[in-house]
């Protein structure tokens, strides 16, 4: 078994340390892969933990296959998207007190401020949050409520090309740095994010500029 970062024991753990601790304990039993496509879905919606720590743990014990659970983690991840559209758009009257109360990061502040975003520019502010440790799930929700900004394949082609950059980024250090990819990935991976978003950002700007 390949050894994993561990979480530092405390005299009381909180909820959310307890919950990590369980996400992690899947990656030593044969069910880590649906996890992992489960975790993704549920992320993108409801779920606080981010899927990269099962996916990591995943990648490090089976590093020939770190692709195939970035594809996995990508895939499931967009279709939680779908589904966290779909909450904002069809149910956010009957369901928004529980989300401000209950899951972490969705509050009415988030949810206006990201409202202003999709005003301005609703596939670069999805993609921006599919990339970085923003919570995405605020992002997918929201966009069903100001579905006005967000046509509903906009939020699916910005998650896919978004979602699928950051769980690729992730297979791609633990390919080409093997075990020293644990400590990039635990001391850069938010710069990391941030740098492939502006390289893919900047990307669509030339193409853009040329295109005229």
């Amino acid at each position: 078994m390949t050894d994993r970062p561990t979480t530092p024991s405390l005299p009381r753990q909180n909820w959310l340390r307890r919950l990590y601790a369980w996400v992690l304990g899947w990656a030593d039993t044969p069910y880590g892969t649906p996890a992992l496509a489960l975790l993704s879905f549920a992320e993108s919606s409801v779920f606080p933990i981010p899927p990269d720590v099962l996916q990591i743990a995943l990648s490090f014990s089976r590093p020939r296959r770190a692709f195939y659970y970035a594809a996995v983690s990508a895939l499931a991840s967009v279709l939680g998207g779908m589904l966290g559209w779909l909450i904002g758009y069809a149910l956010w009257s009957m369901v928004a007190d529980f989300f401000y109360q209950y899951v972490p990061g969705c509050t009415p502040e988030n949810f206006n401020y990201v409202g202003e975003r999709y005003r301005d520019n609703a596939f670069l502010a999805i993609l921006a949050a599919a990339f970085t440790p923003i919570p995405y799930k605020v992002f997918t929700i929201a966009a069903g409520v100001f579905h006005t900004y967000v046509p509903f394949w906009t939020l699916v082609a910005a998650s896919a090309v978004g979602r699928t950059g950051r769980f690729m980024l992730v297979a791609l250090v633990i390919y080409l740095f093997g075990e020293r990819a644990r400590r990039i990935l635990e001391r850069h991976f938010e710069w990391m994010t941030l740098l492939l978003f502006a390289m893919l950002v900047g990307g669509f700007f030339a193409i853009r500029l040329f295109s005229h």
